[in-house]
């Protein structure tokens, strides 16, 4: 079976459309964590309510990503792709018009749900445009836009939130999706030739199940993780997830395909955006709380400071895509991002509350290089390895991976900064405090050395998983050993795409 684009093409308008779309959906993760404390004073909220702002819109995104990408499969890329931009303008109106907490919190999670649609009908839609060397490149931008909507989101939500309040925000989210969407008819359109039924009992128990597990991981913190309650969510997460592994290895027509799973390289390359939740993402979450709480620095001179973990984000991309068009192998640069992450956590464990922003400059832009150098390339390289009928279902896989392991490992790296602090401090309210900025429980220097304290060991333990990853998915990208010919000439494997061999 193929996959072939219907309709009128233009490949530079729709690489366009799609990075604007991208561009937005992690704006508006990263901008909303600015807009919180207006909303709180504005709508008199606060604690897990405020919380659930960013909560709702992860839970659901993360959920929703393989549907998502599998449904567009069956009903077109650029109907999903229109269907989950417009549900994502909606819900981010009615989040800049909600007037109590709990209507923006439904509207987060309608966000969220949006975001899904636009991430896995998105790269399915670029990887049945383009090919080959074009493909990598399209990539390689995508990277760069997702990074750029990370790195500006607090940047433009805090200018809006100043000037005209939080609401501003999520209307911005809005209008830029619009835009977006005004040139979605120079899309193609494509989907699967076979078009079996949804397979809606797989479709609800994964919802189920992974919104479980993620519901579970961001209530341990504030439950308590042997808690009945978290403990009752982790273990229906996981068994509703085994369940859904059981259907869909029952299926005729299933919303993940197992052989994709079982496609070693497809793995391992989907594995790449959790080893950069580790080593990029969760720096990208608490380090403006350090540099804030510890340092003593402004919000303004800790978001310029992160400027240098974040601007090689924009940049690197493209480098990555060339190096692998001039014949420098997708997992040699992966191998090497993912050594940069375990490198640059590792030096980080340089920072004091004291340090000069030019101690921690080498470690910061070492990670950024890092993210930037495998934004992109490695979901270039998954496409590469995919039939083109299940463009959405492996995108949808990909990005659930991504959305998915951001959720869990921040609410666990989260957790383990609390319990390292407390054992510090001796009061685990206390430590909560600390690990949220808030140096004003005690004295200042000996919380700041506690909480110095924990971050050297998470990320020493960062670097360490970071490490690992990239030993286990360098060597899961490997070709497979091939009998050496009388010119000693290994045999090239027919499977294996010119970008990874």
């Amino acid at each position: 079976m193929t996959t072939a684009p219907m309709g009128r093409s233009r490949p530079a308008i729709t690489l366009v459309v799609v990075l604007l779309a991208f561009l937005t959906v992690p704006m508006s993760i990263s901008g909303a964590a600015v807009a919180l404390p207006g909303i709180g004073e504005d709508l008199h909220t606060a604690g897990a309510p405020l919380q659930w702002v960013m909560n709702a819109y992860n839970l659901t995104f993360a959920s929703f990503t393989l549907v998502s990408g599998s449904a567009a499969d069956l009903v077109g890329r650029r109907r999903a792709f229109v269907i989950g931009g417009g549900v994502f303008a909606v819900g981010s109106l009615a989040a800049a018009s909600a007037s109590d907490i709990v209507l923006l919190d439904i509207a987060r999670a309608l966000s969220g749900i949006g975001a899904a649609g636009v991430f896995a009908s998105g790269g399915a839609i670029l990887a049945t445009t383009f090919d080959g060397a074009a493909r990598t490149r399209a990539f390689a931008a995508l990277g760069s836009a997702a990074g750029l909507g990370l790195a500006a989101g607090p940047t433009l939500s805090g200018w809006l939130v100043s000037g005209l309040g939080w609401r501003a925000a999520f209307g911005l989210h809005a209008a830029v999706l619009a835009v977006a969407l005004a040139g979605a008819g120079c899309i193609a359109e494509s989907r699967a030739e076979r078009r079996p039924r949804l397979d809606v009992t797989g479709a609800v128990v994964f919802v189920a199940g992974l919104g479980t597990l993620v519901l579970g991981s961001v209530q341990g913190p504030e439950w308590g993780w042997a808690s009945p309650g978290v403990l009752a969510l982790l273990v229906v997460g996981v068994g509703l997830l085994v369940l859904f592994v059981v259907l869909q290895a029952r299926s005729a027509a299933p919303l993940l395909d197992l052989t994709l799973v079982k496609n070693r390289r497809f793995l391992a390359l989907c594995m790449v955006p959790v080893v950069s939740t580790f080593g990029f993402v969760t720096l990208l979450t608490y380090l403006p709380t350090y540099l804030m709480g510890a340092s003593g620095l402004s919000p303004q001179r800790a978001g310029t400071v992160l400027l240098l973990m974040t601007a090689p984000v924009l940049l690197a991309p493209p480098l990555a895509g060339g190096l692998v068009n001039r014949g420098v192998s997708a997992r040699t640069v992966i191998a090497i991002s993912l050594v940069m992450f375990a490198g640059g956590n590792a030096w980080l464990t340089v920072i004091t509350p004291s340090a000069s922003v030019a101690v921690i400059a080498g470690p910061l832009l070492l990670t950024g290089l890092g993210a930037g150098l495998s934004f992109g390339v490695g979901d270039g390289a998954a496409m590469s390895l995919v039939e083109p009928e299940q463009a959405g279902m492996a995108t949808g896989f990909l990005n659930t991976m991504r959305i998915g392991s951001e959720a869990i490992v921040i609410a666990v790296y989260g957790a383990v900064l609390v319990s390292l602090v407390s054992t510090r401090v001796g009061s685990r309210g206390l430590a909560e405090e600390v690990a949220a900025g808030d140096l004003t429980g005690g004295d200042s220097g000996t919380l700041a050395d506690g909480f110095t304290h924990a971050l050297h060991v998470a990320l020493t333990g960062t670097a360490a998983a970071c490490t690992i990853g990239a030993v286990a998915i360098a060597a899961a990208l490997a070709p497979p050993r091939r009998d050496i010919t009388a010119t000693s000439v290994p045999a090239k494997d027919p499977q294996l795409p010119t970008e990874l061999a």
